[in-house]
């Protein structure tokens, strides 16, 4: 048993080295590892795609969880990012079209007020938000490097001006400017071939310098963990829920006594009820 486990742990590990060769900054694993303690480069980056070219940042931190939203759907923001000014941002990099729905891009936003205001606060008191959407295609189809989403007044065809902006990023965008150097740093795989020093030399660190290769390897196994893990969890609540349905259905019980048939926990039935 220990031979094939040391087996399988050499196939994995030569299968993340080949997998690291290939990665670039829009990246999951990778960006995760690229902005994690790196206050600088998460401000140079914002720096370019808001245009405040004079903005501070002052704390950063990638897979942020929040922590309000318990008995909804979880959020864990990719990098997330508060400057001088309270402004808060969130940093989301979206492969796949339809990880870039306007309705995401909307609870990204809603979490971020959910978290940021307290009981007995004022609403006027809640921050400016950034909502940041890098999507490796042109989400819009329209060729340009930046989508701003702002909420109008249709009437007066003005801004409503509640200080929330969604910003789409085009990662297929190729102009000659900061943006387009930018997104083609984000989209290269070979840190050489990158314009901006500070993502070349995060970038190559993570894939040349032994210590920062293990911290990528030791980054996809954990990932791999996460992954069995949660379908563990998944399928331990798949069951409950179908449990929980079954004993309604048949015997007509109330909530309640489900609960203490099944010896639910409170954690689990808040998760439960809200599918069942």
């Amino acid at each position: 048993m220990e031979v094939q486990n040391n087996l399988l742990w050499e196939k994995y590990h030569e299968e993340d080295l080949q997998r690291l060769r290939g990665f670039r900054p829009i990246d999951d694993t990778f960006m995760r590892c690229l902005f994690r303690d790196n206050l600088p480069l998460a401000q140079f980056v914002l720096r370019i795609i808001t245009g405040k070219h004079d903005l501070v940042l002052t704390h950063e931190e990638t897979q942020k969880d929040l922590k309000r939203l318990l008995g909804a759907r979880s959020l864990c923001l990719d990098v997330h990012g508060v400057d001088s000014e309270n402004r808060q941002y969130d940093i989301e990099v979206q492969r796949a079209d339809s990880g870039a729905r306007p309705e995401r891009a909307r609870y990204h936003s809603a979490a971020m007020d959910i978290e940021a205001l307290n009981a007995g606060q004022e609403f006027e008191e809640l921050p400016e938000t950034y909502t940041i959407f890098v999507t490796e295609n042109d989400f819009f189809g329209k060729s340009v490097g930046l989508y701003p989403i702002e909420r109008m007044n249709l009437v007066m065809n003005l801004p409503f001006n509640d200080r929330e902006h969604i910003l789409y990023v085009n990662g297929q965008y190729k102009g000659n400017d900061e943006l387009g150097m930018l997104m083609h740093d984000f989209l290269c795989n070979n840190p050489d071939d990158m314009h901006y020093g500070i993502l070349a030399e995060r970038s190559r660190y993570f894939k040349e310098n032994p210590k920062g290769v293990s911290e990528m390897c030791k980054a996809m196994e954990d990932m791999r963990n996460e992954a069995l893990e949660r379908g563990r969890v998944e399928g331990r609540l798949n069951y409950m829920i179908e449990s929980v349905r079954s004993l309604k259905a048949k015997l007509g019980l109330s909530d309640q006594q489900v609960k203490d048939a099944l010896n639910i926990s409170n954690e689990d039935w808040e998760q439960i009820a809200v599918r069942v």
